[in-house]
């Protein structure tokens, strides 16, 4: 039998086994596929705003929370993304991922090694070398360049290095929903915080107030000018009072532990928080254009797109397993053998030219059978893959809905508290009214008493109105991704490597 004949046998046997072999990899239902980017031009027509155009200048910005003119708050910031505890995770996931891609890119490379041993032994009476039976033995054998290279003749390897930078990617962007999470989360915490701060220093006015008015009650009473229930409605208003300004201390307080949560420190390092008089003295305007791109500037749909990918290199690497496995492996050193009797001269033989050695190993594995394990990875894998495409679909649709959400809230705010502030004025005038009226003797006190704390009560119905629209800006700037940009390109269906695309979906 001829070399040539046996080569050739070799690889018709393998390509006979290759195409069998092929032919158990289960075809799967349909995959999932993504959604294209829903219309939103009726929606933004309704705030004022054309659908999507890019502008030259990203809104919001990467520091957006800036634009509240708050010191105090951009302190906060600094503090909490240095030592915020949930941000520390997600960077320590994101270096645990990243590792895994280096892990995974050495797969593409040979590996050496080197190995040395010595071994005494007995070689059996009754073995097939009648020669050497019973006799004792020593070897020794040092082998510097140990190679062991893996062809990765169907890109399962390149599959796989692809899936962990997905990974990686994801994990990236997880990192900066984390982050947007958090910086909104303090803001919107800090502004509450401020408007409570606010409206208890109108509580202590009105409490002022109240307790002035009730001194002029009980006055008139005793004089015999009013009747009790008088004294008794300004004591139940001056209680109620009270019970708003307790309510609102407390309040106070769970914001301030709240925000000291975020920062990574303990409820004493923001007490003396809600120093400032304002948070911003202009309300913040939207610009004219809106950079709807949200799978550019949205952290949590670019993980889930990142995740979908990574998912789809999955099943190629599932796929891939299927087919033969082409290995190569070397060796040269040197290598020694002696009986017993002879072993005094081993070392000295071992590095003798005549002990030097090598080999080379090609091989190919193919997996027959072993018991569906395959058939289930592939199928888990594809079954990832569903899930992470539906995943993101998911993510894309509540995208739209919040920023959707948060215009419509923007609007709503603005709306209200342009009616308020307009009524506020109504209620200044109205005051002044009073007051001429108590000068010229036209009304007595109670009824000055009475216009300032109706002008109090606006004027803390204000406070809750501003920050409501503060913290709908803060809505709208968290659903368009708080100033992240990333690279990605609109999703489509990716084509699988050339090598593996005939295999069956």
């Amino acid at each position: 039998m001829t070399r040539q004949f046996m080569v050739k046998q070799f690889l018709l046997t393998g390509l006979m086994l290759l195409l069998s072999g092929c032919a158990w990899i289960p075809a799967g239902d349909k995959r999932a596929e993504f959604i294209k980017m829903p219309a939103m031009k009726y929606t933004l027509s309704q705030t004022g705003h054309d659908e999507l155009s890019v502008t030259t200048e990203h809104w919001p910005h990467k520091r957006w929370w800036r634009e509240f003119g708050s010191t105090e708050l951009n302190g906060l910031m600094v503090i909490a993304l240095k030592d915020n505890i949930g941000l520390k995770v997600a960077a320590a996931r994101l270096r645990q991922a990243q590792a895994l891609v280096k892990v995974e890119d050495a797969r593409l490379l040979p590996f050496l090694d080197a190995q040395v041993g010595v071994e005494s032994g007995r070689v059996s009476g009754n073995g097939f070398n009648v020669a050497l039976r019973g006799e004792k033995f020593s070897s020794a054998f040092i082998n510097p360049l140990n190679l062991r290279y893996q062809l990765d003749f169907w890109g399962k390897n390149r599959a796989a290095i692809e899936a962990a930078l997905g990974q990686a990617a994801a994990e990236a962007a997880e990192l900066a929903e984390v982050l947007l999470q958090l910086t909104s989360t303090i803001a919107r915490s800090y502004i509450q915080g401020m408007a409570l701060r606010e409206q208890l220093e109108l509580v202590h006015t009105m409490v002022t107030l109240q307790h002035d008015l009730l001194e002029l009650y009980e006055t008139r009473l005793r004089l015999g000018l009013d009747a009790a229930d008088q004294v008794k409605q300004g004591t139940i208003e001056l209680e109620q009072i009270n019970k708003y300004e307790a309510g609102i201390r407390e309040q106070l307080t769970i914001q301030r532990n709240l925000l000291a949560r975020l920062i990574g420190d303990g409820p004493d390092s923001t007490q003396n928080l809600f120093t400032n008089t304002v948070i911003s003295p202009e309300p913040i305007k939207l610009p004219e254009k809106l950079p709807l791109e949200l799978l550019r500037h949205r952290p949590d749909l670019a993980a889930t797109l990142h995740r979908a990918e990574s998912a789809e290199k999955g099943v190629t690497v599932a796929k891939a397993s299927f087919l033969p496995t082409i290995d190569l492996t070397a060796f040269a050193g040197v290598n020694a053998l002696r009986l017993t009797n002879g072993a005094s001269s081993l070392a000295s033989i071992l590095f003798s030219g005549s002990s030097f050695s090598y080999g080379i190993a090609p091989g190919l594995r193919l997996p027959l059978f072993e018991g569906g394990r395959l058939r289930g990875e592939l199928s888990a894998q594809r079954a990832e893959y569903d899930g992470a495409v539906e995943l993101y679909n998911e993510t894309l649709l509540h995208a739209l809905q919040e920023v959707a959400d948060s215009l419509s809230r923007w609007r709503k705010s603005h709306t209200i508290l342009e009616a308020h502030e307009r009524l506020l004025s109504t209620q200044h005038e109205n005051l002044g009214l009073i007051e001429e009226r108590f000068r010229s003797g036209l009304d007595d006190r109670r009824a000055l008493l009475t216009g300032q704390h109706a002008l109090l009560n606006q004027e803390y119905a204000l406070q809750t109105l501003a920050a409501d629209q503060r913290l709908a800006m803060v809505d709208l700037m968290e659903a368009l991704g708080g100033g992240y940009v990333n690279d990605l390109q609109p999703v489509q269906q990716k084509p699988e490597p050339k090598l593996i695309s005939w295999l069956p979906w």
